[in-house]
């Protein structure tokens, strides 16, 4: 009985022992973790975008991905997006980002303006920025536009110096404002080279339409127009296929889009939507940001030219100095292009 006694009270020690260290580390399991910010861990910078269509368009969206990749890298930034968002969806869809903590939310173009204004006041620590639009709301919502209006003025203007038939097109796709400030530059610049040179357009209504901008563009060349470009996203593929075909030159948008027709697309008026991104983002992250409207163009070298090295020598040394010469005039203030005539 005394050895089956002290066996019982061994195995009685047993399990009281490992019950304590059963609940010895249940209590470790339910300490809170380190928050993050805590100690010597940052936390990070996080940043979103709402993008209207498919990042691989060649173009607008395909812009704002790279921009929000470029940010993520040189701000050591978290970077989330969603593509093709419809308008319904919008307000939910800022809503959820901003409620998960993200520092920036891109609505990228100014349709997703109103949606923005209004999550804004229910999320006052988020900044929600808004591409190519002027809005603003105190403290929180602020807009830029890397200036498609340049961007279209230097593509008129090469046009025209370029131009054999005194013809030249340009195709929109939504009659939105990035689209028609790009259509109005356009024919202004091709008026400020020379007033004897036709500028033909057409607005198709349509981004993704690539059958039908490319029917718009062959009919603009059946009409004698030599040089084109476009603003369409990616229904300009079908523009630059239309040039492609015809074999006469044509001007590329937003990106350098000479890859999409390196014997073709001599050059791209360029909007660098990236840089314009990261520029913003900086505003933000570095506490300079204002609820106002930011203008990007020519003087942030954010509106350009790239030129395709393999069609140099369809440009003259003439035409190069007269189109340098036109964008220092830009960046210095010497062309107002609002102040000039259609």
């Amino acid at each position: 009985m005394l050895k089956k006694g002290k066996r019982l009270l061994a195995l009685l020690l047993v399990v009281v022992f490992a019950g304590s260290l059963l609940l010895s580390g249940c209590a470790k399991k339910s300490q809170p973790a380190p928050q993050a910010g805590a100690g010597d861990q940052k936390a990070k910078f996080k940043i979103a975008a709402l993008l209207p269509g498919p990042i691989n368009d060649g173009g607008w969206n395909a812009s704002a991905y790279d921009g929000i990749q470029k940010a993520g890298k040189e701000l050591g930034a978290e970077v989330v997006y969603r593509e093709s968002v419809p308008q319904s969806d919008f307000e939910e869809a800022f809503r959820a980002y901003a409620s998960q903590g993200y520092n920036v939310i891109i609505g990228h173009g100014f349709q997703f303006g109103d949606a923005a204004k209004k999550v804004a006041k229910e999320f006052p620590k988020t900044t929600f920025l808004i591409t190519d639009s002027n809005i603003s709301q105190d403290p929180n919502v602020g807009s830029y536009s890397v200036l498609a209006k340049q961007a279209g003025f230097l593509g008129g203007a090469l046009a025209a110096l370029m131009t054999k038939s005194n013809k030249v097109a340009c195709v929109g796709g939504l009659s939105i404002p990035p689209v028609t400030d790009t259509i109005e530059g356009f024919k202004k610049g091709v008026k400020y080279v020379n007033p004897k040179v036709t500028p033909l357009t057409a607005i198709t209504g349509s981004f993704e339409d690539v059958a039908k901008a490319k029917e718009t563009a062959r009919a603009f060349i059946d009409q004698g127009a030599d040089i084109m470009m476009h603003n369409a996203d990616q229904a300009g593929l079908g523009v630059i296929q239309a040039a492609q075909e015809k074999k006469i030159l044509a001007i590329g948008v937003i990106k350098d889009q000479s890859g999409i027709a390196p014997d073709t697309v001599f050059v791209s008026a360029y909007r660098n939507i990236a840089d314009g991104i990261v520029y913003m983002i900086k505003q933000v992250q570095q506490g300079q940001f204002k609820a106002q409207f930011y203008p990007l163009g020519v003087k942030q070298d954010v509106v350009g030219l790239y030129w395709n090295d393999k069609l140099k020598d369809k440009v003259s040394p003439e035409v190069k100095t007269k189109i340098d010469q036109i964008i220092k005039d830009l960046k210095d203030g010497k062309i107002d292009i609002d102040k000039l005539p259609e």
